[in-house]
C-alpha cells in the first residue's frame, strides 16, 4: 500500500514536472520572441515565479498542517492548469501583454508553494523512516529527468508550433497530475478548538530551525545558492539567445543540462554520501558548486556553448547532493508535529532568496551585460563553503553524529 502511494505520488510529480520544465523554457520563450522582453523584464518573470516563497511560505506550513491535504494538491494543479491554459488563449486573442505573463507567474508561484509543501510533508507519513533518502533520491532523479527533458522538448516545440502554444503542454500534465492525486490516501484532519494563532505557530517552526544547529546552516547554504540560481534562472535564456545567438532549440538543449547533471547527482548522492559522509560531502559539494557557476559564462562562440553546458552540469551535480542531503536530515531529523512549518521556513529563507537574486540579476544586465552578471554571481557561490565550514558540519562526518535537539531544547538556547 505505502509502494503504491509513492509511485503514484512519483508518477503525478514526474508528469506535472515535465510540463512545467517545458513551461520554463516556454514562458521565457514567449516573452522574449513575442513581446520583445528587455533583461529586467525577465528578471521581473523570474522573481514573479518565485515570489510567493517571500510571502507565504511561512503560513504556507500551518496551512498544509491544516487542510485535507490531498484536495489541497489537486487544488493546487487546478488553478496552475486555468492560469497557464490563459496565455496561449491571449495569444490568439490577440491580447497578450507582459503584465498577464507576470500575474500569470504569480499565480503559478502561491499554488506550487501550497503544492510543494504538501508534497514533502506527505512523503514521510507514505515511506518508512529508512527509505526517505533513497525515496528523495528518486524523486530527485525524477526532477532531473524532467529538467532533462522538458526544456529540450520545450525548445523543440517553439520551433514546430510557436511559445504560446507550447504551453498547452503544460496545462495537460496539470490535469493528469490532479487526476492521479485524487486516488491517493486523504490525512484525516481533526478538529481542533485550541488550536494555538497561526502566528504562534509560525514562530515556533521557524525558531526551531533557525536554532537548529544543522538545519540552520543547511538553510542558510540553500539561501546562497537560490539567489545565485534566480539570476540564473532570469539570464540563462537572455544570454543564450540575446548574446550568444542560439536558437530557440539549442537554447533549450543547453538549459537542459542541467537535467543531466541532476540526473548524474540523483544517481550519486547516496553511494557518494555512504562513502564520504554526509556532513563531509556537503562540504565538498559546495566547492564543487562554485567551480561549475564559475564556468557557465566563459569563452566565445562553440567554445560559450561547451563551457555552458559543463558548468550548468557540473553545478547542477553539487545542487543535488547538498539538496537530496539536507532534505533527507530535515525530514528524519525534524519533529513530525513540526515538520511541515520546519519545512515552510526553509522554503520561506532559502526559495525567498531566488526572486531576489532574479530581480537584481535583471537590473544588473541591462548596463553590464549578462555574461558578466553572470560571472558576479557564480562569484557569490563561495558563501557556501563558507557556511558550512564555520558551522557544526564541519566537525562531522555524517550529520546524524550530532544528537538531535528537542524544540524544548532549543528554545532555550539563545
Amino acid at each position: 500500500m505505502k509502494l503504491t502511494a509513492f509511485w503514484r505520488l512519483w508518477t503525478a510529480g514526474a508528469t506535472s514536472h515535465l510540463g512545467s520544465a517545458v513551461t520554463g523554457m516556454a514562458l521565457p520563450l514567449t516573452a522574449l520572441t513575442v513581446l520583445h522582453a528587455s533583461a529586467f523584464e525577465m528578471g521581473l518573470i523570474t522573481a514573479a515565479t518565485y515570489l510567493a516563497y517571500l510571502l507565504i511560505s511561512l503560513p504556507a506550513g500551518v496551512i498544509v498542517q491544516r487542510l485535507p491535504l490531498r484536495r489541497t494538491q489537486v487544488g493546487a494543479d487546478l488553478v496552475r492548469a486555468v492560469a497557464v491554459l490563459s496565455i496561449p488563449l491571449a495569444w490568439w486573442g490577440g491580447w497578450l501583454s507582459m503584465a498577464q505573463l507576470i500575474a500569470v507567474a504569480l499565480v503559478i508561484s502561491f499554488a506550487t508553494v501550497l503544492f510543494d509543501v504538501g508534497n514533502q510533508t506527505f512523503l514521510p507519513t507514505i515511506v518508512p523512516a529508512e527509505q526517505i533518502q533513497s525515496r528523495n533520491s528518486f524523486m530527485s532523479g525524477m526532477h532531473a529527468a524532467t529538467q532533462l527533458g522538458g526544456p529540450s522538448l520545450g525548445g523543440l516545440l517553439v520551433q514546430v508550433l510557436g511559445a504560446a502554444p507550447t504551453l498547452l503542454a503544460d496545462v495537460a500534465s496539470y490535469l493528469f497530475s490532479a487526476s492521479l492525486l485524487r486516488t491517493l490516501p486523504e490525512r484525516r484532519v481533526e478538529p481542533d478548538r485550541d488550536r494555538p494563532p497561526m502566528l504562534t505557530l509560525i514562530r515556533e517552526g521557524f525558531r526551531y530551525v533557525v536554532r537548529h544547529p544543522i538545519i540552520g546552516p543547511c538553510m542558510w547554504d540553500a539561501t546562497a545558492t537560490n539567489f545565485v540560481c534566480g539570476a540564473m534562472l532570469a539570464l540563462f535564456p537572455y544570454y543564450l539567445v540575446r548574446e550568444l545567438g542560439a536558437s530557440p532549440g539549442l537554447a533549450g538543449l543547453l538549459i537542459a543540462t542541467d537535467g543531466l547533471g541532476s540526473l548524474v547527482g540523483a544517481a550519486l548522492t547516496t553511494w557518494f554520501t555512504s562513502r564520504a559522509g554526509t556532513a563531509r560531502g556537503l562540504l565538498v559539494a559546495s566547492v564543487v558548486g562554485v567551480a561549475g557557476a564559475l564556468i557557465i559564462p566563459l569563452g566565445t562562440g562553440a567554445t560559450a556553448f561547451l563551457a555552458f553546458a559543463a558548468g550548468n552540469v557540473i553545478f547542477a551535480v553539487s545542487t543535488v547532493v547538498l539538496s537530496v542531503t539536507t532534505r533527507t536530515y530535515r525530514m528524519t531529523a525534524g519533529p513530525p508535529e513540526l515538520l511541515s512549518r520546519v519545512i515552510a521556513t526553509v522554503k520561506f529563507v532559502s526559495w525567498g532568496a531566488i526572486p531576489l537574486g532574479g530581480l537584481i540579476a535583471g537590473a544588473l544586465a541591462g548596463p553590464l551585460g549578462a555574461r558578466t552578471t553572470l560571472l558576479l554571481f557564480g562569484a557569490l557561490t563561495a558563501i557556501s563553503p563558507l557556511i558550512y565550514w564555520f558551522s557544526p558540519v564541519r566537525k562531522l562526518h555524517n550529520l546524524s553524529d550530532l544528537e538531535i535537539p528537542t524544540p524544548e531544547t532549543l528554545s532555550r538556547t539563545s
